[in-house]
């Protein structure tokens, strides 16, 4: 679009650098009267027939245009399947026996012993005895006096009168009166049924089967080494040729001698070979068997069961009334009467007197004296015994057991899947160009628009794909 917007600029410009002044066939004659028919600048033309003839020519021009379509590709994925194989192998079991063996050890035996052992001791003894001791102490005499006080006191006089005072209660009169009530209650009643029971109990089964073990054995085999491999020289056979010149046999020289590889002699070497042979022996086996019994067990039921009741109510109604009554009410006045008193009030004297006092201080003594004591020493004594005692000893018996068991095999396993592409396509676009018509004038140049990039679009009729 730009390149079709410039093409009216580039006219003007060359219509100016011409000296042209006309601008009435600006864009329909690009900016040239001389471009134009005669009849269409004539005065007595026609206007529509001018414009059609003096327009730009345009031609038809085709172009390679890459577009991208999407297309569906069939690829093959092959899918890692995993299963398990059953195997079956045989490996070597051992079975723990017992043997009894009999050993003699030497126990020992302890006996306690005891001897008298003698020794010294010293034991204190002890006498309290008392001493005479003289002391004087000043004691106190406290002697009691009494004085008269007086003092007066009120003395309180109580007398009782009585008042009399009329009141009002509320006194209740109370009926009771009966009326039948239906109710249920529940009552629970008991069944007992009995179902029979089946329980499993094991009981042993003991069989015989035939077990295979395997014995290892050791033979002697005779093989034969061969030696070692020695390269010797060894000459060439000389080669015969056809001379066609002379026609004649002509002998060629081989050359130098080649190489030959020739074994050397062998050895014979003994050697030992383990040949397992397989050996049936008898096994008791012990299995357990269940085996079904069946029981009667009770079963105990309860239901309850509604049972309608009639009961008596009691019911209880209430009135009031009223009643005056009297009482004496009493009430206590007191009056305040003087009265004086004499009391004695006691208080003490005291005097100091010395006194003599004794009395009588313990002291203690003690003094040792030696003592000869007996006591029971313990001694342990050991002697040794030889005690036959009896042992069980394993020992492993080995025996051959085929088990099954699952290996895991991976495989691919293919498919067929259907994936989407994105991939460019040529196409041929057909579009019209303008250009400048037949009658312009060859001696100035005159450039058409460049061509327009159409982009990825459809093909006209007449273009081939």
């Amino acid at each position: 679009m730009k390149r079709f917007c410039l093409a009216p600029l580039m006219a003007a410009m060359l219509l100016a650098a011409s000296g042209v002044e006309a601008e009435a066939g600006l864009f329909c004659g690009m900016g040239r009267f001389r471009c134009c028919p005669k009849e269409a600048c004539g005065p007595a033309g026609d206007y529509c027939q001018g414009r059609v003839c003096s327009s730009p020519g345009y031609k038809t021009v085709q172009e390679t245009v890459w577009c991208t379509e999407e297309y569906v590709e069939c690829c093959t994925v092959y899918d890692t399947c995993v299963e398990k194989v059953p195997v079956t192998r045989s490996r070597t079991v051992y079975d723990t026996c017992y043997r009894d063996e009999c050993y003699t050890v030497c126990k020992p035996r302890y006996h306690t012993c005891y001897r008298d052992c003698c020794y010294t001791v010293k034991v204190p003894h002890y006498q309290t005895c008392y001493r005479t001791v003289c002391c004087t102490v000043r004691k106190p005499v406290y002697n009691t006096c009494y004085r008269d006080v007086c003092y007066t006191v009120c003395k309180p006089v109580y007398q009782t009168c009585y008042r009399d005072c009329c009141y009002t209660v509320k006194k209740p009169c109370y009926q009771t009166t009966y009326r039948t009530v239906n109710c249920t209650q529940y009552k629970t009643e008991y069944c007992t049924t009995y179902k029979d029971v089946c329980y499993t109990v094991c009981k042993p089964v003991t069989e015989t089967k035939v077990v295979c073990e395997t014995i290892n054995e050791w033979k002697t085999v005779k093989e034969y080494v061969p030696g070692p491999v020695v390269k010797r020289k060894v000459p060439k056979c000389p080669k015969l040729c056809w001379d066609p010149n002379n026609c004649c046999t002509t002998v060629e020289d081989p050359g130098c001698c080649a190489d030959e590889c020739c074994p050397s002699p062998g050895h014979w070497v003994c050697r030992k070979v383990c040949c397992p042979r397989t050996v049936q022996r008898e096994v008791c086996c012990t299995r357990m068997v269940p085996e079904v019994k069946h029981c009667k067990v009770p079963c105990t039921t309860c239901r309850v069961v509604p049972v309608c009741v009639q009961k008596q109510i009691p019911c209880t109604t209430c009135t009031w009334t009223c009643e005056t009554r009297h009482v004496r009410v009493p009430y206590t006045t007191c009056t305040m009467v003087r009265e004086c008193r004499t009391k004695k009030v006691p208080y003490t004297t005291c005097t100091w007197t010395c006194e003599t006092v004794s009395r009588q201080v313990p002291y203690t003594t003690c003094h040792w004296t030696c003592e000869t004591r007996v006591k029971k020493v313990p001694y342990t004594t050991c002697t040794m015994e030889q005690q036959v005692c009896t042992r069980r000893v394993p020992y492993c018996v080995p025996r051959t057991v085929c088990e099954t068991c699952f290996v895991t095999k991976t495989h691919c396993v293919p498919r067929t899947v259907q994936v989407k592409k994105c991939r460019s396509v040529p196409k041929v676009v057909c579009r019209q160009v303008p250009c400048d018509p037949p009658c312009c004038d060859p001696c100035v140049p005159i450039t058409c628009a460049a061509p327009v990039d159409p982009g990825c679009a459809a093909p006209c009729d007449g273009c081939v794909n």
